[in-house]
């Protein structure tokens, strides 16, 4: 699939849900049959930041620290959007503890822009802390992010990778 190889070569995820999204998936489909009203962003495929803690689903905020930690709850943000329908693809890279500008200082390694220079393929820097959630709504991969905004951390990467970014 060429999504995961995209989302492989930019380093974008931590981890990747498949389970979670087919689950998701299946749930507004089998709602959508029985005639039942759908959440604002049913079916919308989107990547979580690993900042936020999700029930059951590795939570690191890209620090070895912290790898292996399995929240048992959710996050007001993250449930907010299952309530509304979203599935999620996986969790998205940052700069350890969001705190960063570049996405390179994330234990899992540096995420990478899917844009180049013109006439060259040195790898570029996403921007950071939400440098994961930008690279993979840059490249396609996802059709929406979460990410976290204290000193730009929205702003910044959506500005390196040529989307919109909210605040």
């Amino acid at each position: 699939n060429e999504a995961v190889a995209g989302a492989d070569a930019l380093n974008a995820f931590i981890v990747k849900t498949p389970d979670h999204a087919l689950a998701a998936a299946q749930a507004t489909d089998a709602a959508r049959a029985a005639g039942q009203p759908l959440g604002s962003m049913a079916g919308v495929p989107i990547g979580m930041k690993d900042l936020f803690a999700t029930q059951g689903v590795q939570t690191t905020a890209a620090s070895h620290i912290l790898e292996g930690f399995k929240p048992e709850y959710e996050s007001t943000v993250s449930g907010k959007l299952w309530d509304a329908g979203c599935t999620m693809l996986g969790k998205l890279n940052l700069d350890q503890f969001a705190m960063g500008s570049s996405n390179e200082t994330s234990a899992f390694g540096n995420v990478i822009n899917p844009w180049r220079r013109e006439g060259d393929t040195a790898p570029l820097a996403p921007g950071g802390s939400s440098g994961g959630s930008s690279a993979a709504v840059a490249a396609r991969i996802v059709a929406a992010a979460t990410g976290t905004d204290t000193g730009g951390s929205i702003r910044q990467p959506a500005a390196f990778t040529g989307i919109s970014g909210i605040k």
